[in-house]
């Protein structure tokens, strides 16, 4: 076995049968893996599944108060926009295309945690990192942590039930897994740490970010607009943090080869460009797919891709001082 084949953590269904072939668990087995997962009183080294469940609960509140007692048309319109492209935009430019991908580097630091703490912080970096260099190495094969061919619900509860790390590494494979993170400005743990937590990042740091930039950020937002304001996009973070699981679902076919010739190149796997997180965000996933170090994924004369706006208009002001952009590669290749 590989390194990228055992560090995350098997769930208890496995990923392939002996003949190879994925194992698509019922919806029984991938609840009780998720209860499994979260359960911190029988291991401290579950903090990171259980800390993604707990964000969510804590954001419940917030839309509670929204729909009581503030809701509002034009709150509700800033609620969408907050959800659907402000905290879906910065997860291309963060997560994706700098954590994972290093598709560009900022000039300082300083430029780094600013686009860290955009918006309203939910997943651990670790989470998300880790597991989409796993799913590029085997997409939608066993072991892809988000196979759609495994149905909807296993992409969904996929942050809890395969993207973490496993917890039997030896110490060169932790520091091949934590390298992955290296230039993230996340504090990583020791070797010696990883046995007694179960992962790369630290559990207080993470606490303590996530505790600081929601006070920020509510703070900001209700100098804004009040606690209606605030409560209206903390409530577009959490219906992005819930359904953000479904879209490596949709992004990858709902389990079905739907290429669209002219629009999809790489029959590689199941990616196709779709125009909503296209446009929203800038994931024309296809294209990621193609060329995933690029910090530009719009390469067609429609694909608005606001992802790499955001990340060269900071190379234009000194904020970036390197990206890849593999647009001409493309063009070029495809003959367009």
């Amino acid at each position: 076995m590989t390194f990228i084949d055992h560090v995350l953590e098997v769930p208890s269904y496995g990923w392939a049968d002996s003949n190879g072939k994925l194992i698509t668990p019922t919806l029984k087995q991938l609840w009780g893996e998720a209860f499994s997962r979260i359960n911190i009183f029988q291991s401290k080294k579950k903090w990171i599944p259980f800390i993604n469940w707990f964000t969510a609960i804590c954001m419940v509140p917030f839309l509670y108060f929204f729909v009581v007692y503030y809701i509002t048309w034009p709150l509700l319109l800033a609620t969408v926009v907050y959800g659907m492209v402000i905290m879906s935009t910065h997860g291309t430019i963060w997560f994706h295309r700098y954590c994972t991908h290093r598709a560009y580097t900022f000039s300082h630091p300083v430029w780094r945690f600013i686009t860290q703490n955009l918006v309203l912080r939910t997943f651990a970096e670790e989470v998300y990192v880790v597991s989409h260099h796993v799913h590029h190495l085997k997409s939608d094969k066993p072991g892809d942590p988000y196979n759609s061919n495994a149905g909807i619900m296993y992409c969904m509860l996929s942050d809890v039930n395969h993207q973490a790390i496993a917890k039997d590494l030896d110490e060169e494979n932790f520091r091949k897994a934590s390298h992955f993170l290296s230039h993230t400005g996340i504090p990583r743990n020791s070797f010696a740490q990883y046995l007694k937590w179960g992962s790369i990042a630290s559990p207080g740091h993470t606490v303590a970010l996530w505790a600081l930039n929601w006070t920020f950020w509510y703070g900001v937002f209700f100098l804004i607009g009040g606690h209606g304001l605030a409560c209206g996009l903390f409530t577009g973070a959490l219906f992005w943090f819930v359904l953000v699981r479904a879209f490596n679902y949709t992004g990858h076919g709902g389990g079905k080869v739907k290429h669209v010739e002219g629009v999809d190149f790489d029959r590689s796997n199941m990616s196709i460009n779709q125009n909503r997180p296209g446009f929203l965000s800038g994931e024309w996933h296809n294209n990621h797919h193609l060329y995933p170090e690029s910090a530009r994924a719009g390469f067609l004369p429609y694909q608005l891709d606001l992802a790499w706006i955001y990340i060269y208009g900071l190379y234009k002001i000194g904020g970036v001082s390197r990206f890849t952009d593999s647009k001409k590669q493309f063009l070029k290749r495809f003959g367009l």
